[in-house]
């Protein structure tokens, strides 16, 4: 029997509650949510910058429709019995009327949690002033509050993924989010033990997301955990780490003429295997 969306939301919500943390890795299909579920994880977390990546565009700069994001969601929303939450970008406008109805179609996919930030999509102008980015989190917040099913708000301080390594204005956000309602805080791109000990303690008791899968970064899932951090995701790095492989393989065979990417491949059977049950 089908696991339903009440069901699904309670697991979600309960995951943040119970200690220690845990890792909710980012599928940006159908296959990909799958072959995810199929190891264990206990949530799953959509990447705007997969997605982009599968739709043939660069990520980040307002290239991706709210009904290619919507779409995309529900495809792995329908593809495992697991909570899904979804990142939704900046609500994909300006106005914060608009984030919290993109915040009502969302959960109409069956998702049990999605993402605002305060990334305008604009690189001239990459950030929100932080007034607007407050009231846009609110909005988001009380569209939540709205559903009949707990819905767990992540609100996003993008500082850090804009080139502006920014921390006094980075808690300033993440604390003025967590007295607007957000469930979860998150400031990716911040990602030494000093940066991320200072936000857990800033916005506590609140859960804080982490997200690993960054080149040169050597702490581990103990680490975090022992940091205080509840929630780890992988961002577009599993996305990027398949994507690397495909291209890699496919420039030796233009470059040298050789086929020896085949022996690391994964096999055929065991794909078959995982996506047909």
């Amino acid at each position: 029997m089908p696991i339903s969306h009440a069901d699904k939301a309670a697991a979600f919500k309960s995951l943040h509650e119970r200690p220690g943390i845990f890792v909710i890795p980012n599928p940006w299909d159908a296959g990909s949510a799958k072959m995810l579920a199929s190891l264990g994880f206990e949530a799953l977390a959509t990447t705007s910058g997969g997605l982009a990546f599968s739709l043939g565009k660069p990520d980040s700069l307002a290239k991706v429709t709210r009904n290619e994001t919507l779409a995309n969601v529900a495809s792995i929303v329908e593809a495992t019995d697991l909570p899904v939450s979804a990142d939704l970008e900046n609500g994909f406008s300006d106005f914060p009327e608009a984030a919290a109805e993109t915040i009502l179609l969302a959960a109409e996919t069956g998702l049990c949690g999605g993402s605002i930030e305060d990334a305008t999509g604009h690189p001239e102008d990459p950030i929100y002033p932080f007034d607007l980015a407050v009231r846009r989190v609110q909005a988001a917040v009380k569209a939540a509050r709205s559903l009949p099913i707990p819905f767990m708000l992540t609100a996003r301080a993008e500082n850090f993924l804009k080139g502006r390594p920014d921390m006094d204005d980075t808690i300033r956000r993440l604390v003025a989010f967590a007295e607007a309602g957000a469930d979860v805080l998150f400031a990716p791109g911040v990602r030494t033990a000093e940066e991320i000990s200072a936000v857990v303690k800033a916005v506590a008791p609140r859960p804080v997301n982490v997200i690993m899968g960054l080149a040169g970064s050597q702490l581990t899932l103990t680490d975090l955990g022992a940091l205080g951090v509840r929630r780890v995701s992988l961002g577009s790095s599993l996305a990027r780490a398949a994507y690397g492989s495909f291209l890699h393989a496919a420039e030796e065979v233009r470059q040298k003429g050789t086929f020896t990417f085949a022996d690391d491949a994964v096999p055929y059977s065991t794909f078959n295997s995982i996506l047909g049950k």
